[in-house]
């Protein structure tokens, strides 16, 4: 089963923290749908015969595209790839542009998942995110969702924003707890470079929160969703029972997808692949995907990355019969006094983070890939 992601490289303002590929042409809209389903044609032998199981349109904002858009690019989907065993198609949309007529139209198209970027429940967040919703709009958007057939439903939530307080956070959880939603993504705000936030803090303008909140804000996501019934089933995200993201699930199973888009990724477990993030250069098909084939040590350290993000671990079984003796011997190694120390633990030919591990998971990580 394989996974097909579609770039939607277009938003009406830039987040001041985002340092995805999107620019705010929405007059090439058009072209760039066209540009897309060629595209689609061009690489459609990449994922074999292989069913796709999820579609995700990311971006950008995908709600920034109409029905015809979405009608021409479902149309050569099907004709392209085997979609008879799609079971999860989600759009990432944007809580401003979920009007009644547009979550209407959403529901008329083969859409059965949405991921809505609210962030924070604090209008005051909002505008520093540089976000084009309010909280208001964004419970209404959530609610209007649900009462138009929508149950799976993912919200973004983000912590360790300047001046953010653990009141702040608690709040911020018990408005996302009370809308009764399936799936909460949360990330820590992260500076990268080249973005405007970046920027502000090169500056001295604003400073990053503390280690010490930062790691409090954590502790308190887990215990008050855990609490609230969603399982903790990979570092950031969380889901109720039946209701985990299926595609980004593939991408830490290690299973094929292709990316689709200016700036998007591809993966078929022996190679990886990107497109130029170039608008104009992808419209004008002058750019093909760079791709880079990947060694042993290289396919084990992405095996390792992904897999003990997840609740699910590391399969030692796996491990051996894809990378031999020498690398499940290394991995052992490096892993046991991370086992002593009850960080990691071994269970049923598995190896997990520990509840305590998961706090300390970029180091665990990093000291189980390999390094030449």
């Amino acid at each position: 089963m394989s996974g097909i992601y579609i770039h939607i490289p277009f938003c009406k303002t830039k987040c001041i923290y985002c340092d995805f590929f999107s620019n705010v042409r929405l007059d090439q809209k058009d072209r760039y749908v066209q540009a897309l389903c060629d595209e689609i044609e061009i690489r459609k032998e990449y994922l074999g015969n292989d069913p796709v199981r999820t579609v995700y349109f990311g971006g950008g904002t995908p709600s920034l595209l109409n029905q015809s858009d979405f009608d021409r690019i479902f149309d050569i989907l099907k004709d392209t790839f085997d979609l008879s065993q799609a079971s999860e198609i989600t759009i990432e949309a944007n809580p401003d542009d979920l009007s009644p007529q547009y979550i209407a139209t959403l529901a008329s198209l083969p859409f059965n998942r949405i991921s809505m970027g609210i962030q924070s429940f604090s209008d005051d967040d909002l505008r520093f995110l540089n976000r084009r919703h309010s909280a208001e709009a964004a419970i209404h958007a959530v609610k209007e969702c649900q009462a138009n057939g929508f149950g799976n439903i993912s919200i973004d939530l983000m912590y360790g924003l300047p001046n953010q307080t653990l009141s702040d956070w608690e709040k911020n959880l018990e408005n996302a707890l009370s809308l009764q939603i399936n799936h909460i993504s949360s990330y820590h705000l992260i500076y990268e470079e080249g973005t405007k936030l970046y920027r502000l803090l090169e500056s001295g303008k604003l400073s990053e929160t503390d280690e010490k909140i930062s790691l409090e804000m954590f502790r308190m996501l887990i215990r008050k969703l855990v609490d609230g019934g969603f399982i903790h089933y990979e570092i950031s995200n969380f889901g109720k029972e039946g209701y985990f993201s299926k595609h980004n699930s593939s991408y830490w199973k290690g299973e094929k997808y292709i990316g689709l888009g200016p700036g998007a990724h591809s993966f078929n477990l022996k190679t990886r692949s990107s497109n130029l993030p170039d608008l104009n250069k992808y419209i004008n098909k002058e750019a093909k995907p760079i791709t880079e084939v990947l060694t042993d040590d290289e396919q084990y350290n992405d095996f390792i990355l992904t897999s003990l993000r997840t609740m699910w671990g590391i399969s030692l079984t796996d491990l051996k019969e894809r990378f031999g003796s020498r690398l499940f011997d290394y991995c052992m190694k490096q892993a046991t006094p991370y086992l002593n120390r009850g960080m990691l633990i071994k269970q049923e030919n598995r190896l997990k983070l520990s509840p305590d591990g998961i706090f300390i998971s970029d180091g665990i990580m990093s000291d189980l890939m390999f390094v030449d």
